[in-house]
């Protein structure tokens, strides 16, 4: 019985690790969270024998993590910059192709109306919350926003950071933070919407947010990469990516 229980105990080792070498790693900025948990969802349901698995993060910390060998088939950025750098650097085993664009929003926590951009200065918003500038496309632009909007100064010693986008929405979602500069993709979800209000920031008072990806030296000739990549250049999951907010690419 012992070395029955031994072999089938190897046996199911053996099967969990062949089903983690087939699953096909992806790296994706926390922007992109739900819209990714949908697009994986939709592109499984037609590839069900294909495995993808994504880890999220702010685009600065994937980037250096694919510079250093992390084994991602593909890197799907906030920004067109980071992905350009590892093209340069040849981490990729593609060009950069802009997927889709993004919206910066100010959120708040249940009140009744959405603030104003200028109305940062209020005493009520003793912290703002935003992603850290040098690591998150989206703390950049909040940066951006707030020196064209004139108010940069006023609010500067409020600011708190985030390793991403993600912990500046739950800084603000705690109480925390009375306020996060976050992206439209996080601030429309369900769990997020019901809690809160937000803003559009005007775009003209920052850089465009266009979003890069790339398939990396690691996904060279991964199958299912090659097909998930076939897959985001469809109507679907460009579908997918206008629900959560995003805007196609020119």
């Amino acid at each position: 019985m012992a070395a029955l229980a031994l072999t089938s105990l190897a046996s199911a080792l053996l099967f969990a690790c062949a089903a983690i070498a087939d699953t096909t790693r992806i790296a994706a900025a926390s922007s992109l969270r739900h819209a990714m948990e949908d697009l994986v969802a939709s592109f499984q349901e037609q590839h069900p024998e294909h495995q993808l698995a994504v880890s999220y993060g702010s685009s600065g910390s994937l980037r250096a993590q694919i510079a250093h060998g992390a084994p991602f088939a593909a890197f799907f950025a906030a920004d067109m910059e980071r992905p350009e750098a590892l093209v340069d650097s040849g981490h990729a085993a593609s060009g950069v192709r802009h997927y889709a664009s993004g919206q910066l929003v100010l959120w708040t926590r249940s009140r009744a109306e959405p603030p104003e951009l200028e109305e940062l200065t209020e005493s009520a918003f003793r912290r703002i919350a935003i992603a850290h500038p040098e690591h998150a496309p989206y703390g950049a632009r909040a940066l951006e926003a707030l020196q064209a909007e004139g108010i940069h100064e006023a609010v500067a010693d409020r600011l708190v950071t985030g390793n991403s986008v993600a912990r500046a929405l739950q800084q603000a979602q705690s109480g925390a933070a009375q306020a996060a500069l976050i992206p439209l993709s996080l601030a429309t979800h369900p769990s997020v919407d019901e809690q809160g209000v937000y803003t559009p920031i005007d775009p003209d008072l920052h850089a465009p947010l266009r979003h890069g990806c790339i398939i990396t030296r690691h996904g060279s000739g991964d199958e299912a990469m090659a097909r998930f990549a076939a897959f985001m250049d469809s109507d679907g999951a460009r579908t997918i990516l206008e629900e959560h907010g995003f805007r196609p690419p020119e």
